[in-house]
């Protein structure tokens, strides 16, 4: 089984911290990939406090809006743990270019085989929800729920994030152990 985890849960559920709590918690350097673009003001607020919140640790950030695979399997080193925030900024990025997401998707989960070191995924869990009323907001909740599922089909561990609560839906033993103290 692959050595990823899929951290899903809807907004401010607690999700990233959770996702830093446990990338810090092992015995390798942490890259944190963030695929959010500062496109406004609000958003670029939203990356600072990311960035503010990891400013006395030793990550390596990354930023990957499209060229997710590149980005891992460069960063990709058995003495590292790489956390991916989020698959649901890559695929309304995906989305708003040319570009094939089926076949990204496709590609990010060969790239996920091949890798060496842990790889931590954070996500939206978009699919509570009502159907949306327009095509694409239909299509994206497609593309991020089929994604999610090829990731915890193969994922060692997957949690969802509720009210900033870890509820472990896969692999309850390794997360319980690493995340020991995780406060929000």
């Amino acid at each position: 089984m692959q050595d990823v985890t899929l951290i899903l849960g809807g907004n401010r559920s607690g999700k990233s911290s959770f996702g830093e709590t446990m990338a810090l918690s092992k015995n390798a350097r942490p890259i944190y990939i963030f695929t959010a673009q500062p496109l406004d003001e609000e958003m670029h607020q939203r990356i600072q406090i990311h960035k503010e919140r990891r400013k006395n640790r030793d990550w390596q950030d990354v930023e990957a809006p499209l060229e997710l695979c590149e980005s891992i399997m460069n960063w990709d080193k058995r003495e590292s743990t790489i956390l991916v925030d989020c698959l649901s900024m890559w695929i309304t990025n995906l989305m708003m270019t040319t570009r094939d997401v089926d076949a990204e998707i496709r590609n990010l989960l060969s790239t996920i085989k091949a890798c060496s070191g842990e790889i931590i995924f954070v996500s939206n869990e978009v699919g509570f929800g009502i159907i949306p009323e327009n095509a694409m907001a239909r299509e994206f909740r497609d593309h991020l729920g089929l994604l999610h599922q090829k990731l915890a089909a193969t994922a060692k561990n997957v949690v969802m994030m509720i009210a900033g609560i870890p509820v472990i839906i896969k692999g309850k033993n390794e997360i319980s152990e690493n995340t020991k103290g995780f406060e929000k």
